[in-house]
């Protein structure tokens, strides 16, 4: 099969496209045929050797795809043969067919395109996770996106609009404002901006929730128009900046911060995370979510997208497509 191997390791990494051999299904997997593959901020850090595991090389890279299921290792669900899905694999998905495990599979409503699918399922179930199982996000309370033109961030502003919220995003660019204004966001507002959280204050008075998938020195001034019993859900820190919040703020105002891992959760409570992955499926079934890919390329063009997410150009979901 044709796939996709790192063969060094760089903030330009070495990136080969061959034939090797087809994966084999072990217990509870199954074997996919690869439609599409969506990147993210993970692929560009674990593809530069910053993330904390590197895979010994060479290694097919990508880890979020959608397309058939084709082939069943032993104890894997059988009504999932045939089925068209969305899934999450640790590594591989860079290939015409890749292994997941069943449970880390979701089908995906029939009129959905394989674009789609391949942009949907960690940026969806991270949301929905964060707002829903970490935030108790309640119809009618205000939530400010840190990071709004992201994949998390922009699948956050169409998980909190289809919860009942008023959606604030923040984002560092007038196109990636713009993206989020067309995605639904009700407010949006230029967290590069030294006068933002005057302009978010006037503009809203005060948040409930947070999503924080920023980090850096926009936390603590979010953080500080958080209302009494509000909720600071970090994500990640695409700044490249770890913030430290004085601690007097969370008591001063009665606030929660509260970290949010949907990779963690989805490998160690399968039973939660079959209940979140169900739920997604039924707002999806009943068309109040709106995923789609901010882009589609080619194989080849892997190395171009994951530049856009180092130099933070990035918006939205990009996918790749295996069929071009």
């Amino acid at each position: 099969m044709k796939a996709m191997q790192c063969m060094a390791y760089g903030d330009r990494p070495e990136l080969w496209i061959g034939e090797i051999e087809d994966p084999v299904p072990g217990p509870g997997e199954v074997l996919i045929e690869v439609e599409t593959v969506g990147l993210g901020y993970f692929d560009a850090v674990l593809l530069a050797g910053k993330y904390q595991e590197r895979p010994a090389l060479p290694f097919v890279p990508g880890r979020e795809h959608a397309g058939r299921v084709m082939a069943l290792g032993e104890g894997a669900d059988p009504s999932l043969l045939g089925k068209r899905v969305a899934a999450i694999a640790f590594g591989g998905a860079l290939a015409e067919k890749a292994l997941a495990h069943a449970a880390h599979c979701m089908i995906v409503p029939p009129n959905m395109s394989a674009a789609a699918a391949g942009s949907l399922l960690s940026a969806y179930a991270t949301s929905l996770y964060a707002l829903e199982t970490c935030g108790a996000m309640r119809a009618g309370e205000t939530v400010l996106v840190l990071g709004g033109a992201g994949a998390v961030g922009t699948a956050t502003i169409d998980v909190a609009k289809a919860l009942g919220g008023r959606v604030m995003a923040a984002a560092s660019s007038a196109e990636k404002l713009e993206h989020c204004r067309r995605r639904g966001a009700d407010v949006i507002i230029d967290y590069t901006r030294p006068e933002w959280r005057a302009t978010l204050k006037e503009r809203l008075g005060g948040v409930d929730l947070i999503v924080d998938t920023v980090g850096g020195p926009a936390s603590e001034p979010a953080f500080r128009s958080i209302n009494p019993g509000g909720r600071h859900l970090v994500v990640g820190f695409a700044s490249g900046e770890i913030a430290r919040l004085p601690l007097n703020l969370p008591l001063l105002k009665r606030a929660s911060i509260v970290g949010v891992d949907w990779g963690g959760f989805m490998q160690k409570d399968h039973v939660g995370n079959q209940a979140l992955l169900t739920r997604l499926r039924d707002l999806l079934r009943e068309e109040r979510l709106h995923p789609e890919p901010a882009s589609v390329h080619p194989l080849d063009e892997v190395g171009l997208v994951l530049r856009t997410f180092v130099e933070r150009r990035s918006i939205g979901k990009p996918v790749i497509d295996m069929r071009l």
